[in-house]
């Protein structure tokens, strides 16, 4: 009995230590969840968007010495339009009216487009530049009822998630005003939907990663120009990033791995009550900085 009774403290002792490392475990492990958690409910990442800097090619997969381009591209002669001062504002001032009547429209008519005229503001969007001339873009037009259908259930399922969870209160109250919600309608009335995709890397010949630099941004510029064309020829749209929905659109679409979803446009013309928020845009004075 006094044995037992000098060992009670070692006993306790070794049964607080257990303790003690068992609840380091656990705040251990719940606070390494706490952080996956904050990490993966951040509304602004996308996996499925990250530029191709965070998909870096294995060493294998490069070949160092060649890209598939020439070694020396030939230069040719440039011929230039040249204006007259008075005719360059007279045109810079015409298609800055132009595009100011550009709007993001939601509500779009199912009245047929011609196929034309979608060939050709695709065809501008190509003449967009590109690092080292790698025209990193794939453009799906996407016409098929049922196709449009399902992009619009994959779209709407992520987005109701997104609103209810992912972009958080401060986001939806700014999104409020602008009366949007995960409700997609014209994903299925506009005669065409636009699935811009950029390519994070590309395929040489002899079957090696071709490196595609400043991919994003240069997809980024084409969709500007896409923009452009579409108003030019009297078309609307609004343009859609639709958060953690590229993927099942990749696999939908059958698109490579290499190519990840920028951006979605339905394209048509407004419906005859269509309307728009009332909204203003700044000022020269507020954007520009002449120095």
């Amino acid at each position: 009995m006094a044995l037992f009774s000098s060992l009670t403290p070692v006993f306790i002792a070794i049964i607080c230590v257990l303790i003690g490392v068992m609840l380091k475990k656990t705040n251990g492990e719940k606070e390494k969840h706490d952080i996956e958690s904050k990490l993966t409910s951040r509304p602004w990442v996308d996996e499925d968007l990250k530029d191709g800097t965070d998909h870096p090619l294995e060493e294998e997969d490069v070949d160092e010495e060649w890209q598939g381009l020439e070694e020396n591209v030939a230069h040719v002669p440039f011929t230039a339009e040249r204006y007259s001062e008075a005719e360059m504002i007279k045109r810079s001032q015409t298609f800055y009216e132009l595009l100011n009547k550009r709007r993001s429209v939601r509500f779009l008519s199912d009245e047929p487009v011609p196929r034309e005229v979608i060939d050709n503001v695709i065809r501008t969007a190509g003449t967009s530049p590109s690092g080292a001339h790698t025209e990193p873009w794939t453009f799906v037009v996407v016409q098929d009822p049922y196709l449009k259908r399902k992009i619009r259930e994959i779209v709407e399922e992520e987005e109701e998630i997104n609103y209810k969870k992912r972009m958080g209160d401060r986001w939806v109250n700014d999104l409020k005003r602008l009366r949007t919600n995960w409700i997609k309608e014209y994903l299925d009335t506009a005669p065409y939907l636009i699935l811009i995709f950029k390519q994070v890397y590309g395929r040489l010949p002899n079957g090696k990663k071709k490196t595609h630099y400043y991919n994003e941004i240069s997809v980024s510029i084409a969709c500007g120009i896409l923009l452009a064309a579409l108003q030019n020829a009297g078309l609307y749209t609004v343009t859609s990033t639709p958060l953690n929905c590229g993927p099942q659109l990749r696999v939908l679409l059958q698109r490579p791995a290499n190519e990840k979803l920028l951006l979605l446009l339905p394209v048509g013309y407004p419906k005859k009550d269509a309307t728009v928020p009332a909204l203003t845009r700044k000022p020269l004075e507020d954007i520009m900085v002449f120095i």
